[in-house]
């Protein structure tokens, strides 16, 4: 496993999380309560035994890099890091990465010169466990040039991946980047009695679709880069590798989420507190890592609490009302508040009494949810302060909405950003 380097892919402007990333990159964002999204594929890693990782980011990486630097330590003798490789302006290059395989081209100087022979290349925005080595195991034992994760996934769902066509042995005999029409689909389509050899139940789902994880043998990862100009995986590498390489296919049946969306990423959350949550962070034994806070018990002072995550350091007031939601870290929530069906990502810090009285002196709310108030099928930021007796329930049922002082819409979600100020009484 020393012998493998492993790239997470943080994405572009996040576009389609924001405003959640207004002032943060997408591996940046929480999830869960507690962690960020880029703890998902690091861990993944750690327990595959993989323990040199690189994030590829560039825009608003600062609270990433503190993330990284504030939670990931290796033992020094071990060779392990995590390390933050932002875009920059070199000699050679003046402008932002133009794609996933251009972001990588241009960080092939970090791993050229070791000791890999192979390269894993990972997405920073899903939500999943995965054995790495298993996937290792399938491109070696199929003496494959580049081997990439592969899902199962119905008509709906294919029309927005990369859709693949195996042969009998498991190899990519075409590829297709988000397949729009029925003849493309029906190019691509996979028998589910092919999916049954392989003791996978197609439950409907004919197709095989990229996971955005992939392995490339390094020197030739090296030279496909070194050559042309592509700047997808996706759009370009791939179409073109199978026809002269052995890209293999490795099938993975379980849970598997992008959340690169603002629907995708609230319901993501919404599923962990269900009883038989698709995915677990508490009853798992392989531990999601994240930065230790040391923060104290959450106190909760008499309210009614319903499948939910709360996070450590809250304070919840007297006949609060919590319903399928996650509540974040140091989150304060007042007396009579009722919460469903909603992320409240919780505090950076705690305020002081003397920030408190200065809250008083300029008519502000503190920070947290003031009491009275009502949020249902929400996401708050952190830092946010919610004034008392606001409602914030999407109450002309708005599906998007272009982004207000205090507030945004988005695949009917209301997202309030980080550090917005709410007064009293607002309705949303």
């Amino acid at each position: 496993m020393s012998r493998v380097i492993s790239l997470v892919l943080g994405g572009g402007r996040g576009t389609r999380l924001y405003p959640l990333t207004k002032s943060r990159s997408k591996p940046a964002v929480p999830i869960g309560g507690k962690y960020r999204l880029i703890d998902i594929p690091i861990a993944n890693c750690i327990h595959s035994d993989l323990n040199r990782i690189f994030v590829l980011t560039q825009f608003n990486s600062v609270s990433l890099h503190r993330h990284i630097a504030n939670t990931y330590t290796f033992d020094a003798f071990g060779g392990g890091f995590v390390e933050i490789l932002a875009a920059q302006q070199t000699m050679q290059h003046e402008t932002w990465y133009q794609g996933t395989a251009d972001a990588v081209r241009r960080n092939v100087a970090y791993f050229k010169d070791g000791d890999y022979d192979l390269v894993l290349i990972l997405s920073g925005d899903q939500l999943y466990r995965m054995d790495f080595r298993k996937m290792i195991a399938t491109h070696k034992e199929s003496q494959a040039d580049v081997t990439i994760a592969t899902l199962p996934v119905g008509d709906k769902e294919a029309t927005a991946c990369g859709i693949m066509r195996i042969d009998a042995a498991g190899r990519v005999i075409d590829f297709i980047e988000k397949p729009k029409t029925p003849e493309a689909l029906a190019r691509v389509r996979t028998e589910p009695d092919w999916m049954a050899k392989r003791g996978i139940d197609s439950r409907g789902r004919t197709y095989l679709a990229s996971m955005g994880i992939y392995l490339f043998n390094s020197q030739l990862l090296i030279d496909m880069l070194g050559t042309g100009g592509a700047t997808d995986f996706g759009k370009e590498v791939f179409p073109k590798a199978i026809q002269t390489m052995r890209v293999q296919a490795h099938l993975f049946d379980s849970y598997w989420e992008d959340i690169g969306t603002i629907g995708a990423f609230h319901q993501a959350n919404i599923d962990l507190t269900k009883p038989d949550a698709p995915f677990d962070f508490a009853g798992h034994a392989e531990r999601i890592y994240t930065r230790p806070r040391y923060l104290a018990c959450s106190k909760l002072a008499g309210a009614t609490i319903k499948d939910s995550l709360i996070s450590e350091g809250c304070i919840i007031g007297k006949g609060a009302v919590i319903e399928d939601s996650v509540i974040g870290l140091r989150a304060r929530i007042g007396e009579n508040v009722t919460i469903r069906n909603s992320y409240i990502m919780g505090l950076d810090y705690i305020e002081s009494d003397r920030q408190m009285r200065e809250n008083r002196d300029l008519g502000r709310p503190d920070l947290g949810i003031a009491s009275g108030s009502v949020v249902e099928s929400a996401i708050i930021d952190k830092n946010a302060r919610i004034g008392r007796d606001c409602r914030i329930v999407n109450q002309h049922g708005d599906e998007e909405t272009e982004e207000a002082p205090h507030y945004m819409i988005r695949d009917g979600i209301i997202v309030i950003p980080r550090q917005t100020t709410l007064a009293d009484l607002s309705v949303i």
